[in-house]
């Protein structure tokens, strides 16, 4: 079993005063959500803007970024958690490997199906992790493993 879902359980269950502890460095900030902004690599943007609206059920934004193109999720500001891109480009590689992104689904049984029925791998099985719901991995439309997170009920 990866060891990153049993710690986002364990993180889940947190008391509120760990997950809002202050920044280390010399300001001293409160950062629930530190992360403001990921970019999923591409090798094909139109493949991948299908895939993920068709599975998540989003529009994406498609943009030319510093001469990348890209194609944005929504973005909710003051919102809690982060946003983020598809991006293509020289320096935007596909990979299993590396940073693992959750997404927030309401019921991973159909985001499941959906994907799969995109072309997805189901690189880990919904697993129960108790009063944080479900999680589940899958492998992208191009080649990048990303994480599925359900409440129970």
């Amino acid at each position: 079993m990866p060891a990153f879902p049993l710690l986002l359980a364990l993180a889940a269950c947190a008391p509120a005063e760990q997950a809002s502890a202050p920044a280390l460095g010399t300001r001293q900030q409160t950062m629930i959500n530190p992360v403001v902004h990921f970019e999923i690599p591409v090798e094909d943007l139109d493949r991948a803007v299908r895939f993920y609206e068709e599975v998540f059920g989003y529009r994406l934004r498609r943009e030319t970024v510093d001469g990348y193109p890209m194609a944005f999720f929504p973005r909710a500001d003051g919102g809690a958690g982060a946003s983020g891109a598809l991006a293509k480009g020289d320096v935007y590689k596909p990979a299993k490997a590396g940073p693992l992104l959750y997404f927030d689904v309401a019921d991973i049984d159909e985001t499941l199906a959906r994907a799969t029925a995109q072309g997805a791998t189901v690189l880990y099985p919904k697993k129960d992790i108790g009063e944080a719901g479900y999680v589940a991995e899958i492998e992208d439309s191009e080649g990048n493993r990303m994480a599925l997170s359900a409440p129970r009920g």
